[in-house]
């Protein structure tokens, strides 16, 4: 059997994944931080390292900049050498400025000579936007063990979830022989995690056939389930997509819990210490003596004062004497003054939350987001890169207060349930 390091890896890491809010209004979804010192990219990465694999392209198109920044030339990944490397695809634009990819499949069609230019035996395609721990080298083996010409990745999931996702109803050989994508009564619970392996010429007469395919899930897995030799791998590990607040939120937690399966050191999950603020030139995280921490994380460079309840805490962040910060995620350099609340909350880069004021204040999380009421439902508030929150403010549940916003963006000491503070020209 030919070794699976032959295999060509595609990284998808374009989206916009608009429903993270204000968590990717300064960047794409594969670049958002997650659990501290990672960014959610980093397992997809690293996956590829683990499973020896040794050419990625990664495929870019909404606000790349700090991905681009983060990958860098894939040293931190191992991906340096005559035959290892990391290449970042730049969006490729139609006749019109605004034509962009228009789905998943577009988006590989629009890079085929970075396929032709590393002829290989598969095409492993992924996407950038997973948190996850899995063993590529075994899937590629098993697609070859089947003569598989197209093998998808796929685990059980809740029949109350499937619609959310593409499922597959498979025979007694595990080959797909029927397809939903996103079914509204759902069939199986068997669901597709984006993860492919394609024989690498059948994909290349696959994208030359018809232009107007242009998403695996929708187009081009039906069509090859009715013509093709279509196998489906079973996965039973640990797997989210973080593609919600909710989730997001819920993958953080995870990361506390020993019993949840997710343990990003033990899977060896790499990332770039070097990109400007991480953790290579951070003190270690410094204690005072009247501090409380339970079941949380605190990275290097962070000064605990207070208290850190169920919370992830990134490199930088300060918790100053009597704040609580409970069921929160806080990214690096957040400050959290004496006296301050934070429950239940997402705080972007460099938030300034100041002496007394709540962030996550009472006990109404059913009040949906009144501007995104399908983004924040379950009483998270979200604040944006370099906010400030006045002393003695309150923000309820479900709220937004955009980036940048100063003491003076506030007209009243409170921000009620549901509302959101937005700069003039920011809709979200």
């Amino acid at each position: 059997m030919k070794k699976s390091k032959e295999a060509l890896v595609l990284l998808l890491a374009g989206g916009v994944g608009s429903r993270l809010n204000i968590l990717v209004q300064k960047r794409a979804k594969p670049a958002v931080p997650f659990a501290g010192i990672y960014r959610i990219i980093d397992f997809s990465l690293s996956n590829v390292m683990n499973s020896g694999l040794n050419k990625v392209g990664v495929l870019t198109q909404y606000k790349p900049l700090s991905l681009m920044n983060h990958l860098g030339m894939g040293e931190p990944w191992d991906f340096i050498g005559r035959s290892r490397g990391v290449k970042i695809l730049p969006p490729r634009t139609g006749e019109k400025e605004s034509d962009w990819y228009q789905g998943t499949a577009d988006a590989v069609r629009r890079n085929i000579d970075f396929m032709q230019a590393n002829p290989a035996d598969e095409v492993v395609i992924l996407s950038g936007d997973h948190i996850y721990h899995m063993d590529f080298d075994a899937m590629i083996a098993y697609h070859r063990s089947k003569n598989a010409d197209v093998t998808v990745a796929m685990m059980v999931v809740p029949k109350s979830e499937i619609h959310q996702f593409g499922a597959g109803i498979t025979d007694d050989n595990d080959r797909i022989i029927e397809w939903e994508e996103k079914p509204e009564i759902p069939r199986t619970n068997l669901a597709s995690m984006g993860i492919y392996v394609f024989d690498y010429k059948h994909l290349l007469s696959t994208l030359a056939r018809d232009k107007a395919e242009i998403d695996f899930g929708m187009h081009i897995l039906p069509r090859a389930i009715e013509h093709d030799n279509v196998f489906a791998y079973p996965f039973y590990g640990y797997w989210r997509d973080v593609g919600t607040v909710q989730a997001y939120w819920q993958a953080n937690m995870d990361v506390l819990k020993k019993e949840s399966g997710i343990t990003p050191q033990k899977w060896e999950i790499r990332t770039n210490i070097e990109t400007e603020g991480r953790t290579s030139d951070r003190a270690p995280a410094r204690f005072g003596p009247d501090c409380t921490l339970h079941c949380c994380m605190v990275s290097a460079g962070s000064t605990i004062e207070g208290s850190v309840i169920n919370s992830v805490l990134a490199p930088g962040v300060v918790v100053e004497k009597d704040a609580v910060v409970r069921d929160s995620i806080l990214f690096e350099d957040c400050v959290i003054k004496k006296g301050a609340t934070v429950d239940l909350a997402i705080l972007d880069k460099r938030v300034h939350v100041g002496e007394g004021a709540i962030v996550g204040s009472g006990t109404n999380h059913d009040k949906v987001n009144i501007l995104k009421p399908s983004h924040l439902y379950s009483g998270i508030t979200l604040v944006g890169k370099e906010a400030r929150v006045p002393a003695g403010q309150k923000i309820g549940r479900n709220c937004v207060i955009d980036s940048n916003m100063t003491e003076e963006s506030y007209q009243s000491k409170v921000i009620e349930d549901g509302e959101s503070l937005l700069a003039k020209d920011d809709t979200l």
